[in-house]
């Protein structure tokens, strides 16, 4: 009879579970390497059970895929993903380098076990079920003097928990599995394998009649049981290690010890651990060469981590030289020790933050706050802190003018200023809004250039979200004269678009979210995560991203299944860095501001159009045809969840993005040639393209944009009698050189009209755009509003005073009560005396400040003329 005392509870499950369990347990006293390969089944087997009984198991996927596959669908949370993954590359490493450490191979047969236990929880419903505490194997022929201590405390543990009969049944198990020889065992696990495979399929055919309610419910218990595993200290110190060991440090907390006479020396980073002060033993102090950088609290994993801080404080308060090191300047008040750090090796997770994460408190300054890293430092990052002087940079930002070869209009001052001030207090969320067109990406420019020039910064990185955004800003980082005639770039080290780890001395890297989701989240086995401190500074372009990615872009950079998935996964890109936080939108919403906190300035496109710097639009010029004259139906209530009765306006920093309008079947219906034919003659009866001025047209998808193209040529041909064929041009993400088609667009005089669907929608800079075109419906109030940004920018060489949205779809009466760029003056062709006239008319104060506003908005017109 097959017996394992550790994974006999696993039989009700899949008895190849027990099998797998029983192989590893056989195996650890002669032949570790063979253990940790069946620990690695055992892992694999145990994934795919999960992922059957939700419903998600395929046939022959890699091990790697799947569990991030179970990890994004919420099922492998925490630390229940991270022993998956010791168990994965544990195995690989007996696999292909022929790993046999006894040592890895007994934290790993407790990590199965701790799996088994999590996994029969989920599947039982049972949170309480616990089947005592690990059984040690047999001990191995050979044993080091470590290996022999964990056994022997194992044993010592086991004993006093069970009773006298339950030790003599343990026993029992053990020599019955003794007697079996490893060889059968293995062979009867392998005559079993089809079976196994064959019960997968069953779960998987029986999870999919499940209702997504039951899915999420086991979902929901698989998180709640991932919260509850619980290592012993042993094996969480093997966590933390590994954890150091990734971020450069040189580690072994059972053997790199103060008592076994371990000193800082050289050209070393140390962690020793178990180091004494007058205070206390520290579970690690961290030495960069000989001088002292950081103390350590370790904690077992069911510990509140956050807490534990004020344990570390006390070791740099007690800390004493005692050889040959040095400490890096200070004291700081009380402490010794500059750098304090507390950890139970547990994955950071938001909605755990107290109880996970890396806690960091940097005690040179009193008022820094304690907070939570998500990976350890590196060593030279802790000699630049020490070198960086926060207080003496903001004196030298506040001495530094804005005597820049760039000028900056007075709202880009302020908005700058209005950042810098929220730094000097503390601030590590910053958000800026301000409306399309009135110079974000210049701004920031100047920001960060002033931020790096007084060393208030270490190094900036700059998020888009798309390429094409990336070399944009690129190109004006390497163009940009900001003082001597110098350009940023001549000034600081630049990474762009491609590279993937900046050197020591870059300043500003220039990447994407989707680049950054795949080196953090889907690294390769050969590739290191990039660790928190790797920026201290992260500026993010067009933050509001508040609309489902687009559906033109490559396959590469289309890593998100949906709005909600690409939330989660851009604020872990954001978590993941001890950086401050400063984003930039024309939009904020609130997942914006959930993100980067409320605006600390804005310029709205009412002040920026009333000021002369953006243009203002007329009312849309509706094309009616049967199909759009169905209409939009609102959800109840919905236009005025968000209203403010005081001051009778709508709140739209704080209201989600999406708005309850029906989109899909409409743009379904769009897409036929008779409709568009009568669209295509209507635009080509309004819009000359021999004039000057550019025109937008926005598609559903790409092969709508192929027929608007095709009809609306014909239409330009039958009303004036010919067309350039480069003048109507699609430009999408499938166009041939999409890129260089919008360089085209933006500086040549063809194409003069651009048929797109969303490669247009935001962070291009066309001035030249005088029509935009809708003949698609959208449901989110900023890709509406970035849409319209497209033809806000002023262009005087075209002396263009407003723009015009030619609508075919009633698009803008469904967004325009949650919408905040309307036209300023109803009728911007009215007259400066006729308003006047109004003025001293009109007895409603509402109505008085809206002809105010027009009169502005009229009276910049005419002085800028």
């Amino acid at each position: 009879m097959l017996v394992s005392p550790n994974f006999g509870f696993l039989e009700i499950h899949d008895p190849q579970l027990v099998r797998l369990g029983a192989l590893a347990e056989k195996y650890f006293t002669d032949d570790p390497n063979t253990c940790l390969i069946k620990l690695r089944q055992f892992g694999e087997l145990l994934a795919q059970l999960i992922a059957a009984n939700v419903g998600m198991y395929n046939y022959d996927e890699r091990q790697v895929d799947l569990m991030r596959r179970l990890r994004d669908k919420g099922i492998l949370k925490g630390k229940v993903y991270e022993l998956f993954d010791k168990l994965r590359l544990a195995g690989n490493n007996a696999t292909h380098a022929f790993a046999d450490d006894h040592r890895t191979a007994l934290s790993n047969l407790k990590y199965a076990r701790q799996l088994g236990i999590w996994f029969h929880r989920v599947t039982t419903k049972n949170p309480d079920f616990n089947p005592g505490l690990f059984i040690p194997p047999q001990d191995p022929a050979v044993e080091t003097q470590v290996l022999q201590q964990e056994l022997e405390q194992l044993r010592s543990e086991l004993q006093a928990s069970r009773t006298v009969a339950e030790l003599a049944q343990i026993a029992v198990q053990q020599e019955a599995q003794r007697r079996i020889s490893a060889e059968e065992l293995a062979l009867i696990a392998e005559t079993e394998k089809q079976a196994a495979l064959n019960h997968l399929v069953i779960i998987q055919a029986t999870a999919e009649s499940q209702s997504a309610q039951t899915i999420q419910e086991t979902i929901q218990r698989s998180q709640q049981a991932g919260e509850n595993i619980d290592l012993d200290e042993r094996e969480t110190r093997r966590l933390i290690d590994a954890q150091l060991r990734a971020a450069g440090w040189e580690v072994d907390s059972e053997q790199l010890t103060y008592s076994n006479g371990i000193r800082p020396q050289k050209g070393k980073n140390l962690a020793i651990a178990e180091w004494p002060t007058d205070d206390g033993r520290a579970d690690y102090v961290l030495f960069v060469g000989l001088q002292v950088i950081a103390v350590v609290e370790a904690k077992r994993q069911s510990t509140d981590v956050y807490a534990a801080i004020d344990q570390a404080k006390r070791y740099s308060r007690g800390y004493k030289i005692k050889d040959n090191e040095t400490l890096p300047g200070g004291p700081w008040g009380e402490y010794k020790i500059p750098f304090i750090f507390a950890t139970n090796g547990r994955e950071f997770l938001r909605q755990l933050q107290t109880k996970s994460g890396i806690w960091f408190c940097d005690v040179r300054r009193p008022e820094n706050i304690r907070r939570p890293l998500t990976t350890w430092y590196k060593p030279e990052a802790f000699v630049d802190a020490l070198n960086q002087d926060v207080d003496q940079a903001h004196e030298r930002l506040a001495e530094e003018g804005f005597n820049y070869n760039l000028q900056l209009r007075d709202y880009q001052i302020k908005a700058i200023q209005a950042v810098e001030a929220r730094l000097a207090q503390g601030f590590r969320e910053l958000l800026l809004a301000m409306a399309t067109g009135t110079g974000k990406t210049k701004t920031c420019l100047i920001l960060v250039y002033r931020l790096l020039k007084t060393k208030r910064f270490r190094r900036v990185l700059f998020l888009v979200d798309r390429t094409v955004l990336g070399e944009q800003t690129g190109n004006v980082f390497k163009e940009t004269r900001i003082e001597n005639l110098q350009t940023f770039a001549d000034i600081f080290d630049i990474k762009e678009l491609g590279e993937a780890i900046p050197d020591r001395d870059t300043k500003v890297h220039i990447d994407t979210v989707q680049a950054f989701v795949k080196r953090i989240l889907y690294p390769s086995d050969n590739t290191a995560i990039p660790t928190a401190d790797q920026y201290d500074c992260i500026v993010v372009d067009e933050c509001h991203r508040g609309y489902l990615l687009d559906r033109e872009l490559s396959d590469s950079e289309l890593t998100f299944r949906d709005f909600n998935d690409y939330i989660s996964k851009y604020r872990r890109v954001l978590d993941h860095f001890d950086a401050v936080k400063i984003g930039l939108t024309a939009t904020p919403a609130l997942h914006t501001t959930q993100i980067f906190g409320e605006p600390v300035y804005t310029y709205s496109y009412k002040e920026a159009v009333i000021d002369g710097h953006l243009i203002d639009c007329e009312p849309p010029i509706r094309i009616t045809t049967a199909l759009s004259e169905d209409g939009i139906m609102w959800q109840a209530g919905e236009a005025m969840e968000y209203y403010d009765p005081i001051t009778g306006r709508i709140d739209l920093v704080h209201a989600p993005d999406e708005v309850k309008i029906e989109v899909e079947q409409f743009n379904r219906q769009v897409i036929t040639e008779e409709f568009n034919r009568v669209i295509c003659e209507f635009l080509a009866a309004n819009i000359d393209p021999s004039l000057p001025g550019k025109t937008l047209i926005f598609c559903v998808k790409d092969d709508h944009a192929d027929i608007v193209v095709n009809l609306l040529k014909q239409a330009l041909i039958d009303q004036y009698g010919s067309v350039e064929d480069d003048a109507v041009v699609k430009i999408t993400g499938k166009a041939d050189q999409p890129s260089q088609l919008i360089r085209r667009f933006k500086n040549e005089a063809n194409p003069k009209i651009a048929v797109t669907v969303d490669l247009l929608t935001t962070g291009i800079d066309v001035p030249e755009i005088c029509n935009l075109v809708f003949i698609r419906r959208v449901n989110s109030r900023i890709l509406y509003e970035q849409m319209l940004g497209r033809a806000t920018r002023r262009c005087d060489e075209i002396k263009k005073e407003v723009f015009y949205i030619y609508d075919a779809v009633n698009l803008y009466a469904a967004l325009s009560p949650l919408s905040t760029m309307k036209p300023v003056a109803v009728n911007p062709n009215i007259s400066f005396t006729q308003l006047v006239e109004e003025l001293n008319t009109v007895n409603d104060s509402t109505a008085a400040v809206t002809i105010v506003d027009q009169l502005l908005a009229v009276r910049s017109l005419i002085f800028e003329v």
